[in-house]
């Protein structure tokens, strides 16, 4: 079955539609530059799909209001805060199809842009009280980084074990939609428990959605192009985690040694991906990922039945089944 973002976000047609207007207004600025900044930022949004799960929970377990907006606009700010930052410390040019901030303004300003998402994001939440919704985001921030600097240093020596990829792809990229989906919870009058339910489904969600990311890595016709870009970037996918961990010692030397000194090389990348494929890589990862998103369904049950809760499955169903 394919499923499109707009039929998934019909429930919540109207208050996405109202939280673009808003959303644009928490960007507002006096300041000239930054404002072109801001209009920039908001004019290059992806598929929203953060909002989208803070609307969808939101209507799962009772009403959107406007603590709910104010919820998807402090996500919205304090991971855009993250991206702008991550593209200076990556010295990316390109962000979504677009020049990045950086790559137009120049490091300095990118950096002040950054600060200034984050100090709007916590003053969103601090002249409205809305100290929960803040401790979900802030953590989810924190782990973020922690996550990604695991990962800095891990990637040194090529060394992840299974354990630690969750580890890290659990903060990294979990973390947030986890956020995401008790933040629409928190922002209604619903029953404390659902907020650990919700934030226990948006993990598992979280975990799937990287999983297919890692296999689009390796191409296939079923899963995407071959890239190979997280082999030339010396990252450890669960993929590659796999294969390495079902070999003989003299085969993992030589494909750590290539990964190490070879990753630029298209050649020797290619030769990387046919290990990874032959050896039952991708296979033990879709297994995985699909286990993830069952874990996910069976958490998502236990909510009461509703046209939003069908549109939450819909939208893990997405991620899982998504071509790019």
């Amino acid at each position: 079955m394919s499923y499109s973002i707009s039929s998934i976000q019909a429930p919540i047609a109207e208050p996405m539609k109202a939280f673009e207007g808003k959303f644009r207004q928490f960007m507002k600025t006096k300041v000239m530059l930054l404002d072109t900044i801001m209009n920039y930022i908001v004019q290059r949004k992806g598929k929203q799909m953060r909002p989208m799960f803070v609307f969808l929970m939101a209507g799962t377990v009772g009403k959107i209001n406007e603590k709910t907006h104010r919820g998807a606009a402090l996500i919205e700010l304090l991971h855009t805060a993250t991206l702008v930052h991550d593209d200076v410390v990556d010295e990316s040019d390109y962000r979504r199809g677009f020049f990045s901030i950086n790559a137009i303004w120049k490091n300095k300003i990118a950096v002040l842009v950054g600060d200034y998402l984050l100090s709007k994001g916590l003053l969103l939440s601090v002249d409205h009280k809305d100290f929960d919704l803040l401790t979900s985001v802030s953590t989810a921030v924190r782990e973020m980084a922690e996550g990604e600097l695991l990962q800095i240093e891990k990637a040194r020596k090529l060394d992840i074990t299974e354990d630690v990829y969750f580890d890290i792809i659990r903060k990294k990229t979990a973390t947030l939609i986890s956020a995401c989906c008790a933040v629409g919870v928190q922002s209604t009058d619903a029953e404390e428990k659902y907020v650990a339910l919700a934030s226990n489904f948006g993990e598992k969600v979280g975990i799937a959605f990287q999983i297919k990311d890692d296999l689009f890595d390796y191409g296939d016709a079923e899963i995407g192009k071959p890239l190979g870009i997280d082999i030339k970037e010396k990252k450890m996918t669960l993929p590659l985690i796999y294969a390495l961990q079902n070999t003989d010692r003299s085969t993992r030397k030589f494909i750590i040694n290539t990964i190490k000194n070879d990753s630029e090389n298209p050649k020797k990348v290619r030769e990387v991906i046919a290990f990874v494929k032959s050896t039952g890589g991708l296979a033990y990862a879709t297994a995985k990922m699909l286990e993830f998103a069952q874990e996910a369904r069976d958490l998502l049950a236990q909510f009461p039945a509703s046209i939003y809760r069908d549109s939450l499955g819909d939208l893990l169903s997405y991620t899982i089944e998504r071509q790019k």
